[in-house]
């Protein structure tokens, strides 16, 4: 069942993505006490989460953090080593974190995993947003396969 507005993130594990290292941390350590924008793309280098959807939290986390937001953080079903490469292809500092679930268990535990066995990628996640208040989902936005519109920067910005 997909996780919705009011429900509690299960608390899973997850790497954050460092500057030295990976470092481990629970669904409920990472968001306890902030608010969150969590953003999920299906894979790190692929088209549109290379080209538009990282990009454009990038370039607007000062206007979310404006509307009070502590955190913009990525998600993908991809290692650390993976997500590592990305961040600096994508000359990412410390504007977004990126959490790497390598299995793909926070994608599974929050409903909202996607079979990619079709293209050879295995399961992955969907492409999506959700607001984080103190580990609760606040808003939700899941994209229709193929499309890339509800989870963009631009339109959560709008929900805020």
């Amino acid at each position: 069942m997909t996780v919705q507005p009011g429900d509690t993130l299960p608390d899973l594990k997850l790497t954050v993505v460092g500057a030295e290292s990976p470092q481990p941390t629970t669904v409920a350590e990472f968001f306890a006490g902030k608010t969150v924008v969590l953003f999920a793309v299906p894979g790190a280098f692929t088209p549109t989460c290379s080209a538009r959807h990282l990009p454009g939290f990038k370039d607007h986390v000062a206007d979310f953090t404006s509307k009070g937001v502590d955190v913009v953080a990525c998600t993908s079903v991809n290692d650390y080593f993976v997500m590592k490469a990305w961040a600096k292809d994508q000359g990412i500092v410390d504007e977004v974190v990126l959490l790497a679930d390598g299995n793909g268990d926070f994608a599974k535990a929050v409903g909202l995993e996607l079979d990619g066995t079709g293209f050879g990628m295995g399961p992955r996640s969907k492409r999506y947003a959700m607001v984080v208040k103190d580990g609760k989902v606040d808003q939700l936005f899941v994209e229709a396969p193929g499309e890339f519109r509800v989870s963009s920067a631009e339109h959560v910005l709008e929900q805020l």
